[in-house]
């Protein structure tokens, strides 16, 4: 079925366990002829990342040193930078940092409806420890709702992710969904508002798959100013990997551009300042102090938390036996369904534990508007919702 491997591609057929060969090429037929959203066909297990998906919600703090540091500026703009600064390096925690060294990206576990994620990370610098706390709101599709907080900064991100995924020009595509608001309580309840760009999955047919970003996103701060980020990838002349380009503009005068930032978010970027013409360094991802991330043993998870119930397939995959790793998340599925089964024959509406959806979520809906008047992009099926962290059940 995979015959000539492209120049510069790397192939790692020769590598699948003998046992699963079948169910990879079983997989990429179904792939090749499927339509719809991607999350319902399932993933070979060798192919699997031993953690779940909703893990990846942790890396929005994974440099709490910039995540603290957003409130400080008195400028407003120099607090939009200094957001954008935080958002470039989430990109490079999420995409690139966490995939070990000479490994390949692999898919993480489709996480069960009312999964939970909690942890911290530890004080940088005297920026305070950063919590989060993850909470999957839904299955089909599947959303995760989330809650990062750093108390010493007064800065809180409230928001949701999900992913519709589909097949396009041999990669897989993964639009990912939701909304997320940032809060300043230092600076008078200053929000931000800002989408997540796609990305596209290339390398599946060789089983060697890495990530590309794509398309567009923004930011929209409640103070009248707002941010375009442009993503490109390497083409098959020339370009740079992992690039992108950012403008800050007025929402008052959208062609007066203040500033641009470039460069890669895996790497270097400058910040060219538009009235000026001067350039400088704005980031360099490598030059980060890692955080130590801090998650409670195991024994003392509670039944809903990820890595208790994913455990066995976890150990699993870690321990090279794919067959009993198929087996172990079948298990966990065929169970989730089954109740999925007693909740409808019951008629009984599942709910989370502390997440509640609001879909005219008033702050998220005037920042909407505020960047609906100048950006054209696509939404979701529910532009001003959020799943609102319920502040009631913890100290926020």
């Amino acid at each position: 079925m995979i015959s000539i491997v492209p120049y510069g591609q790397v192939s790692n057929v020769d590598k699948i366990p003998n046992e699963q060969k079948s169910a990879f090429y079983a997989f990429l037929r179904s792939l090749a002829s499927f339509t719809g959203d991607l999350s319902a066909i399932t993933c070979p297990a060798f192919l699997l990342a031993p953690e779940s998906l909703i893990e990846y919600s942790e890396y929005w703090g994974a440099q709490p040193e910039l995540f603290a540091a957003i409130p400080e500026p008195d400028s407003e703009v120099e607090r939009l930078l200094a957001f954008i600064k935080w958002f470039i390096s989430t990109l490079n925690a999420s995409y690139r940092r966490r995939v070990p060294k000479d490994q390949w990206e692999k898919k993480p576990y489709n996480p069960v409806l009312g999964e939970q994620w909690f942890m911290d990370w530890e004080d940088v610098n005297g920026c305070g420890e950063t919590e989060v706390l993850c909470e999957q709101v839904s299955h089909h599709p599947p959303v995760t709702g989330f809650y990062v907080k750093n108390d010493k900064a007064g800065v809180t991100l409230n928001g949701h992710s999900g992913q519709k995924s589909r097949i396009s020009s041999a990669a897989l595509v993964c639009d990912q969904t939701g909304r997320e608001i940032m809060t300043l309580k230092s600076r008078n309840n200053e929000k931000y508002l800002f989408t997540s760009p796609s990305l596209t999955v290339r390398g599946i047919w060789y089983a060697a798959p890495y990530v590309e970003l794509i398309g567009t996103t923004y930011v929209q701060a409640s103070t009248g100013y707002y941010a375009s980020i442009e993503y490109s990838s390497r083409g098959w002349i020339s370009g740079e990997k992992n690039h992108f380009k950012c403008l800050l503009r007025k929402n008052a005068d959208s062609k007066d551009y203040l500033y641009k930032i470039e460069g890669q978010w895996s790497g270097k970027s400058t910040i060219t300042n538009y009235k000026t013409k001067i350039s400088k360094p704005f980031l360099d991802i490598d030059s980060l102090k890692t955080a130590v991330a801090k998650v409670k043993p195991l024994e003392k998870m509670g039944e809903m938390e990820s890595r208790r119930i994913w455990q066995k397939v976890t150990e699993a995959i870690r321990s090279d036996d794919t067959v009993l790793a198929a087996k172990e998340k079948s298990i966990i599925e065929n169970k989730k369904r089954a109740e999925k089964k007693e909740r409808d024959d019951e008629g009984a509406q599942w709910e989370p534990v502390y997440f509640k959806w609001v879909e005219e979520e008033p702050d998220i809906a005037r920042l909407q508007e505020m960047l609906s008047m100048v950006a054209k992009y696509k939404g979701d099926s529910y532009p001003n919702g959020n799943w609102v962290f319920r502040k009631d059940l913890k100290n926020s």
